[in-house]
């Protein structure tokens, strides 16, 4: 794949920066590219940009002009990644609509629901969130348990979701239920869109040792959904959760390695002020991290390669192995750079848990190694389906003694 702009690409690239360069101005420029899809960090704020990006466009930027969208091709869509990186723009708010839910119902959905769902996603009126694991099923989603029974004109729901992101800030949630639960395990799912507003649906808040509380459990009890709030086919919604889970793995990758680079920089400029650089292994892991950074771009470079192909192949488990390992690497790093500073929380007394960019950054970075596919599955995966080694051996469950 060459990434030399054409004429064009340039044109389109001139584009974004100029409108960058004029909007992120005053509060936005201030927030810089702190949060992330699974933050709250300047919320209010955030919200309000992005309804400043759907107004003129880019939320929705591949999406076809006849929903609204600018039906960017893919060297746009990464040029727009990778410029917006590059501002230091505010982390974006609207990842579960947009960039998993929008394409995935674009693929999959009715004229109606598209016409439904779109345009509240562009304008920022209704944020979803992702009801796929489960206390039983995380790594392995084919073991979930919560059930839709069709009543009438309305499926209700019965079961639990957990570790569900911003659930408490959404309206709308896409779960994965099981409507057949005589057929086998892939089969007997589907795909549902559920109101997050009714008597039935409990959100509760897990408290992280960040202080905060992005993840959540939900409960669905005799929750309901319409008929037709079915995305695909009734018994046929596992290659559609499937289809979600690869475009969680797209262009946006490239700003997320501009970002990493960008904190790895922070970071340096720290312990070159604190005179950690004197430690000759200090300047090692230093020197190791620029190196981990350059090698997740250019394996980034591979599966937008792939990408571009129509096929994702092992690239994804391979990069999102990597990335989390080298991020929860660095943690441990800038702890070791701030040395004895690193035990101490700064605030005011009765402040909540206050923490540092880079203390955060440690702990939040253990949990990458988990959501979107743990590091164990994805060396699975690599080891089975990359170098051909055989599969794991599954764990039987002892008999059951007769009574």
């Amino acid at each position: 794949m060459d990434f030399t702009d054409t004429p064009e690409e340039a044109a389109f690239r001139d584009e974004v920066r100029t409108w960058l360069g004029e909007h992120l101005v005053g509060e936005f420029a201030e927030i810089g590219g702190r949060g992330g899809p699974a933050d709250e960090t300047s919320w209010d704020a955030r919200v309000e940009w992005e309804r400043i990006l759907g107004r003129d466009r880019w939320v929705g930027l591949s999406w076809p002009e006849e929903y609204g969208g600018r039906a960017a091709n893919f060297a746009e869509q990464v040029i727009f990644n990778e410029e917006y990186a590059k501002a230091n723009a505010p982390a974006r708010v609207s990842f579960f609509g947009e960039q998993l839910f929008a394409p995935t119902l674009i693929a999959y959905g009715t004229e109606e629901q598209k016409r439904r769902f779109l345009p509240k996603i562009q304008s920022i009126e209704e944020f979803w969130c992702q009801g796929y694991s489960e206390p039983n099923a995380g790594s392995d989603l084919s073991n979930i348990q919560t059930r839709a029974v069709l009543d009438g004109d309305e499926w209700v729901i019965n079961g639990q979701k957990v570790w569900t992101t911003l659930a408490h800030r959404a309206q709308w949630c896409f779960v994965i239920t099981r409507t057949d639960p005589d057929a086998p395990a892939h089969k007997g799912i589907s795909y549902m869109l559920v109101p997050m507003d009714q008597p039935g649906v409990t959100v509760r808040p897990l408290r992280q040792m960040t202080g905060t509380a992005e993840f959540n459990e939900v409960f669905f009890d005799d929750a309901s959904t319409a008929k037709d709030m079915v995305l695909g086919e009734v018994n046929d919604g596992w290659k559609v959760a499937m289809a979600t889970l690869g475009f969680e793995r797209g262009t946006a990758f490239l700003s997320q390695q501009l970002a990493f680079q960008g904190e790895l920089a922070e970071l340096i400029e720290v312990a070159h002020k604190n005179s950690a650089t004197d430690e000759a292994t200090i300047r090692q892991r230093l020197a190791q991290a620029y190196i981990g950074v350059q090698i997740m771009k250019y394996n980034g470079m591979r599966m937008l390669t792939s990408l571009k192909k129509g096929a994702l192949g092992p690239e994804a488990s391979i990069g999102k192995l990597y990335w989390s390992t080298w991020h929860r690497d660095l943690g441990e790093l800038a702890m070791d750079v701030l040395g004895p500073e690193s035990q101490i929380v700064v605030g005011e007394p009765g402040d909540d848990y206050a923490l540092n960019e880079l203390q955060r950054t440690f702990m939040f970075s253990r949990s990458e190694t988990i959501y979107a596919g743990a590091s164990e599955i994805q060396r699975n995966i690599i080891g089975e389906r990359v170098l051909g080694l055989p599969r794991e051996p599954k764990i039987e469950s002892a008999p059951k003694e007769k009574t």
